[in-house]
């Protein structure tokens, strides 16, 4: 029956795979992968398999989703393992839901084996908790960009109370930490900015809603990047800081 593999790679350390993961792609016949899946996790694939990148990246030309979904039922209608590698989790963020639709309407068996979403890891890696019962509610996980151009309701996250952790918003931070404050969260709240989260290229900048996109700007931080707005933001771990020492010294 053919049957295809929906793997989350993790955050980008090959050594943040579950186990399942690692043996999912070591197994595989062929793998189509993002591009935020790293070299390093693609070499545990076999010396035989096939690697197709697939990845979308923001203002670069890159494979249509229907390319993807096309691909992967004629591989596994073949009889090959197929493997559909994607960062973090095939269902944060990562269009998981649509290839499980596309691919069950074919009669295509599917497995999910979720990953660690970067949200989570990759503010961990930064040294920050995204909950904390001293400082939030919770946390509130959203989308910076999307393709026709909506956006979330910035004036109601501004006024929930939990931890804003928003994925592909570097290009709009500018907009969104308006918005933000035009809804009534402080200019002071601290925020950071995470590039390269859980890898040895990891930089990031800390500052406030007000400072934060000036601050990712200068330091020329690289898309995509993960952004952290609230309380907890502050607990960043300097180690990885581009912003100034004065400021990490503050906010650690």
């Amino acid at each position: 029956m053919a049957k295809v593999l929906l793997v989350g790679a993790g955050p980008g350390a090959a050594d943040l795979l579950t186990l399942r993961a690692a043996r999912a792609i070591g197994e595989a016949d062929v793998l189509l992968a993002d591009a935020l899946v790293t070299d390093e996790v693609l070499a545990l694939a076999k010396p035989t398999a096939r690697v197709l990148r697939v990845g979308k990246r923001a203002g670069m030309k890159s494979a249509a989703q229907e390319f993807i979904h096309r691909a992967m039922a004629r591989y596994a209608r073949r009889g090959l393992t197929v493997a559909r590698v994607k960062g973090g989790d095939p269902f944060v963020f990562g269009r998981g839901g649509e290839e499980v639709d596309y691919l069950r309407a074919l009669g295509i068996e599917v497995e999910v084996i979720h990953g660690l979403t970067a949200g989570v890891a990759v503010a961990g890696a930064a040294g920050i908790p995204v909950t904390h019962r001293a400082h939030c509610f919770g946390v509130t996980m959203v989308t910076g960009h999307t393709e026709d151009g909506a956006e979330p309701d910035w004036a109601a996250l501004a006024k929930c109370g939990t931890t804003l952790v928003i994925y592909m918003g570097l290009g709009a931070l500018p907009h969104i930490a308006e918005r933000l404050a035009a809804g009534g969260l402080s200019r002071a709240t601290p925020a950071a900015v995470i590039a390269h989260g859980t890898l040895p290229t990891q930089r990031q900048v800390v500052g406030t809603l007000a400072d934060i996109a000036e601050r990712a700007r200068a330091a020329a931080l690289p898309a995509p990047a993960l952004i952290v707005i609230g309380d907890v933001a502050a607990y960043a771990d300097s180690q990885f800081a581009t912003s100034s020492p004065e400021f990490a010294s503050r906010a650690a």
